[in-house]
C-alpha cells in the first residue's frame, strides 16, 4: 500500500499543494479520501485536524490511518486524480502558535522546577495544561514574562528524527515511552519535547503569550493560556469591554477597579436603606390589618424571600395562617407561610401536593415555591 507523504514535516509552513487521489470511500455520509502526499495534519498530540479544501470539496476533518491521512470531505474525488489541496492557514498557524506557545510554557517550568505536563488540549478558547505540580501565580507571572522574553529573542524551531539508538543518549521531555519514529521539537534553549505537530519556524511568529488562569488540582495545577491571534483577539476583547466601562463610569481604564469599588459600596448602601424603608412599610401595612381567625394570603410580585419572610412573619400575629407569595405565573411563585397556631409541615404538604409545590421547614415557618397561578393560589386558600 502507497504511504502517504507529509509535507507538514518537510515544511510547516505549506500552505497549497499538488497530489494524487489514491483511494476514495463513503463512510457515514462523508467521503474518506487519500492521497499521496498533503499538507494537512491530521488530529494528533492535542493538536487539532487541519481542515480547508482538496479541489472543489471541503476537507471537514483529518485523520491518520495505518500509513495513510484520512481526508473526510463533502464531496468525492476519483482514483487516480490529479488535485490540488489548500489548507485552512488562518487556523492551521494559530494552531502553530499556540502548540509552539505551549513548548515553551511547559519547558520553562520543567527546568525551574522538574514538573511534567501531563495533560494537554488546545481548542478554540484556547490551550489547557496540566501539571503534575503546583505552581503559584507569582510564580507563573514570572514563568510568562521568561516565555515572552524567548519569544522577542526569535529564537528558531527546528524539528528532528534521531535514530533509535541516539535516544538513550538524548534530554528530551515526553508523556510516553518512546522508542522508533520520535520526531523532536527543539526551541534552541529552552525545550527539547516529543512531538508530533506541526510548529512556527521561529518564536517571534508567536507574537505573544499570556496566562490567564491557574486552577490548583490534585497534586498540580491547570493553566489556561492564549498566544499568538487568539491572544490578541482575547486583547482586543478585553479592551473594548475596559472602553465601554470607562465610559459608562466616567473614569480612565486604569481607574476602572476603584470606580466599581466605589459604586459597589454605594450599591450596597442603597440596599441597606430600602431594606429598612421596606420593613417599615410593611408593618405599617400590617397595622393597618385587622385581627381574623382566619388566614392572611399576599401576593408581592417584587418581593425575595428574605422580604416576604418578613411579612409573614408580621402578619402572623393578626390570623391563623399568614402566607405570602413573591413572584408571577410564568416564572412561578415563592412562598413563605408563618403562624403561631398551626403546625405549618402538614399543612405545607398539603399545599404542595394541591399547587405543584416544593418547600418545607420548622413547624411555625415554611418556605418554597409552586408552579401554581395566582387564581389558583387564591382558589386553594378560599
Amino acid at each position: 500500500m502507497i504511504m502517504t507523504r507529509k509535507l507538514y514535516y518537510v515544511d510547516s509552513h505549506i500552505r497549497e499543494f499538488d497530489a494524487v487521489v489514491l483511494s476514495c470511500g463513503e463512510r457515514e455520509g462523508a467521503f474518506e479520501i487519500a492521497l499521496d502526499k498533503t499538507a494537512f495534519f491530521p488530529e494528533g498530540g492535542g493538536n487539532p485536524a487541519d481542515t480547508g479544501t482538496i479541489r472543489d470539496v471541503n476537507v471537514l476533518y483529518t485523520f491518520e490511518r495505518g500509513n495513510r491521512v484520512i481526508h473526510r470531505c463533502d464531496g468525492p474525488l476519483e482514483i487516480g486524480a490529479a488535485v490540488h489541496g489548500v489548507i485552512d492557514w488562518d487556523k492551521r498557524f494559530s494552531n502553530m502558535q499556540n502548540h509552539t506557545a505551549e513548548h515553551i510554557v511547559s519547558g520553562i517550568v520543567h527546568r525551574r522546577h522538574g514538573f511534567d505536563n501531563v495533560g494537554f488540549h488546545m481548542g478554540a478558547e484556547g490551550i489547557v495544561v496540566d501539571f503534575d505540580g503546583f505552581v503559584d501565580d507569582g510564580e507563573l507571572s514570572d514563568i510568562e514574562r521568561e516565555a515572552n522574553e524567548v519569544v522577542w529573542r526569535n529564537v528558531p524551531v527546528t524539528e528532528s528524527f534521531p535514530a533509535p539508538e541516539e535516544l538513550p543518549g538524548l534530554a528530551y521531555r515526553s508523556k510516553l515511552e518512546l522508542t522508533e519514529d520520535v520526531r523532536l521539537v527543539t526551541i534552541e534553549g529552552v525545550d527539547v519535547c516529543a512531538c508530533c505537530a506541526p510548529h512556527v519556524k521561529r518564536t517571534g511568529e508567536i507574537g505573544v503569550i499570556k496566562i490567564c488562569e491557574s486552577v490548583r488540582r490534585k497534586n498540580g495545577v491547570r493553566i489556561r493560556m492564549l498566544a499568538g491571534d487568539r491572544a490578541y483577539g482575547d486583547y482586543r476583547r478585553r479592551a473594548h469591554s475596559g472602553a465601554v466601562l470607562s465610559a459608562l463610569l466616567s473614569a480612565p481604564q486604569d481607574d476602572l477597579a476603584p470606580a466599581v469599588r466605589r459604586l459597589l459600596a454605594e450599591r450596597d448602601g442603597l440596599a441597606y436603606k430600602l431594606g429598612g424603608l421596606k420593613r417599615r412599610l410593611i408593618r405599617q401595612e400590617v397595622d393597618r390589618i385587622e385581627k381574623t381567625e382566619g388566614n392572611l394570603v399576599f401576593f408581592e410580585p417584587d418581593f425575595d424571600v428574605k422580604e416576604l419572610q418578613l411579612l409573614a412573619n408580621a402578619a402572623r400575629e393578626k390570623c391563623a395562617v399568614a402566607a405570602a407569595f413573591g413572584g408571577d405565573d410564568a416564572d412561578g411563585w415563592k412562598y413563605v407561610l408563618a403562624s403561631d397556631s398551626t403546625d405549618l409541615r402538614s399543612a405545607v404538604r398539603d399545599m404542595n401536593a394541591a399547587l405543584r409545590g416544593r418547600g418545607g421547614g420548622r413547624p411555625e415557618l415554611v418556605t418554597g415555591t409552586v408552579k401554581a397561578t395566582r387564581e389558583e393560589i387564591e382558589r386553594y386558600w378560599r
